[in-house]
């Protein structure tokens, strides 16, 4: 951590506990600010909170009461999660106080190098790539996936040196609280519309984008999805860094690209696109944009190869869990919504045995109809949904519709039901509150059942 002294005895509310405010309210006070912590929700039964107060740190709960605004501020470190239309924020910003998120304070006290990765889509997968491109057969330091991901990037910045890099997922709610936010490499995956709810249109949604590459100098690197026209274009209005392409579509001849299903750096061959286990030409993309960083890191090839041939996704993201008698098991139990099984589905050129089903939230699942029809031989349903699943798989005229009670046996009959070569992927269309608490319980059950049915053979 940098040896500053600039926060000290500056007057600084912490707006939000949860798990980053918690660890930047500790930060702060350790860095000599006088802290005092806001959260909406009553924090009389909180440990952290707790704790807080036991090492002489305030904390308000059950509101957010505006006369915390009286006493004068330094700046505010907000919780992404609360929007600028909140009412104290809003006073705040108009009584012209500082407001910065927690990202902003990382990047302030970090030794490390920080690697920047944003976007509307692809952003968890592309930093957890490049931790694992970054760390094959490192020699010194490690490489640390923070940020948006769950690991709050202040609580790994204060303990890394200068021969570690921060890879650091950041949302555009995070972004929008950056001030000297300033990244050596900068990665934009994609910008697509998203989160209007949050934002006041789309083009504040895009601003909050580019403003990971506001502060970056002509030494520094924005990495960027050359495939987007939109993109491309705020790139060569915007960045002073050094602008890095990839393209999924584009022989580039520099950058990050294809040719002869030959992944290319410059004019160098970096690896097969074969040779990545992950499917899917979004994950094709994600893997370029990785690659890029990688090599603008100076990882050589063979580790590149090394570290996909491992790689295996993100854990519920389309997650490559097993081959059992030549079927191949696929975790996807993230895919909420019918549109994140339709990108799943598209993912596969093989036969697909789909698992779907969970929380009746009285949706059509029409949509899935042409996709069933091109890419699926077996659907099996479970939950709430499962008659309306098997009623669209009918409709698509699915050589095989089986209905189940549980993501368990629905694995399992998908297996009975299966070949050699076959996909078997869980990708439910559906969110997971009628039987599981979240989708990581549910794709921890499938995770489990493909190991018995494993160990079963």
């Amino acid at each position: 951590m940098k040896n500053t002294t600039y926060f000290n005895d500056k007057n600084v509310l912490v707006l939000g506990l949860a798990v980053s405010g918690y660890n930047t309210a500790l930060l702060l006070f350790r860095l000599g600010a006088k802290v005092v912590v806001n959260d909406f929700k009553d924090l009389s039964d909180n440990k952290e909170a707790e704790d807080l107060k036991n090492k002489g740190i305030k904390v308000i709960s059950g509101g957010h009461p505006m006369n915390i605004l009286e006493k004068p501020l330094d700046f505010i470190v907000k919780n992404p999660g609360i929007p600028y239309s909140n009412p104290l924020i809003k006073k705040a910003m108009s009584k012209k106080i500082k407001i910065i998120t927690e990202v902003e304070l990382a990047d302030m006290i970090s030794e490390s190098p920080v690697i920047a990765i944003t976007g509307t889509n692809g952003k968890t997968t592309t930093t957890m790539m490049c931790e694992a491109l970054l760390n094959q057969n490192r020699s010194e330091g490690k490489a640390y996936a923070v940020g948006n991901i769950g690991v709050p990037a202040s609580l790994v910045a204060q303990e890394s040196s200068k021969k570690d890099d921060l890879i650091m997922e950041v949302s555009s709610f995070q972004l929008m609280g950056t001030d000297k936010f300033h990244p050596s490499i900068a990665v934009i995956t994609n910008i697509y519309s998203a989160h209007l709810d949050y934002h006041k249109n789309r083009k504040e949604y895009v601003e909050a984008k580019m403003a990971i590459t506001k502060n970056q100098k002509e030494t520094d690197y924005i990495v960027f999805n050359r495939d987007q026209e939109e993109l491309t274009q705020l790139i060569a209005q915007g960045a002073k860094a050094e602008s890095i392409p990839f393209s999924r579509k584009k022989a580039l001849g520099y950058g990050t690209f294809i040719k002869n299903n030959r992944i290319m750096f410059n004019d160098e061959e970096v690896m097969p696109v074969d040779d990545l286990l992950i499917p899917g030409e979004h994950n094709l993309e994600n893997a370029l944009a990785a690659i890029t960083v990688a090599k603008l890191k100076g990882v050589p090839n063979e580790d590149i190869k090394q570290a996909f041939n491992r790689f295996k996704g993100v854990k519920h993201r389309l997650q490559l869990v097993d081959t059992v008698n030549g079927r191949t098991f696929y975790n996807d139990s993230k895919a909420t919504n019918v549109l994140a099984t339709k990108h799943a589905l598209e993912s596969f050129s093989r036969p697909v045995i789909l698992i779907a089903g969970g929380l009746d939230r009285k949706e059509s699942h029409e949509e899935l109809i042409p996709v069933l029809e091109k890419h699926v031989k077996a659907v099996v349903t479970f939950g709430e949904t499962k008659s309306q699943l098997a009623e669209a798989a009918n409709k698509a005229h699915v050589d095989t519709v089986i209905i189940k009670d549980t993501v368990s046996n629905a694995a399992r009959e998908a297996f009975k039901n299966s070949e050699e070569g076959d996909v078997i992927v869980l990708s439910p269309a559906c969110a997971s509150w009628d039987q599981y608490a979240n989708f990581e319980e549910r794709g921890n059950d499938f995770i489990e059942t493909v190991r018995k049915i494993s160990q079963s053979i």
